[in-house]
């Protein structure tokens, strides 16, 4: 694992190590990790949105297409 040093304004070093504390974290390095890992999810979920958006239409979602996914989810 690599190292990474940062500084921070006392204002945010305080409320790290209160979050830390507050939150159940072991360590400032633990919670600054989730954050990261949080954006990284954000991100993602941002690029699939906008794959979704811009691509062609697909087949409408409606009754029938839901009673499938069931039955197959049922494994019949």
């Amino acid at each position: 694992m690599s190292t990474m040093n940062i500084s921070l304004p006392d204002s945010l070093k305080h409320f790290v190590d209160q979050q830390v504390t507050e939150r159940g974290y072991g360590t400032s390095s633990e919670y600054v990790r989730e954050l990261i890992r949080h954006d990284q999810d954000r991100q993602s979920l941002r690029r699939l949105l906008l794959e979704g958006a811009s691509s062609a239409p697909g087949a409408p979602v409606n009754e029938d297409y839901f009673a499938m996914l069931r039955k197959r989810a049922r494994g019949q």
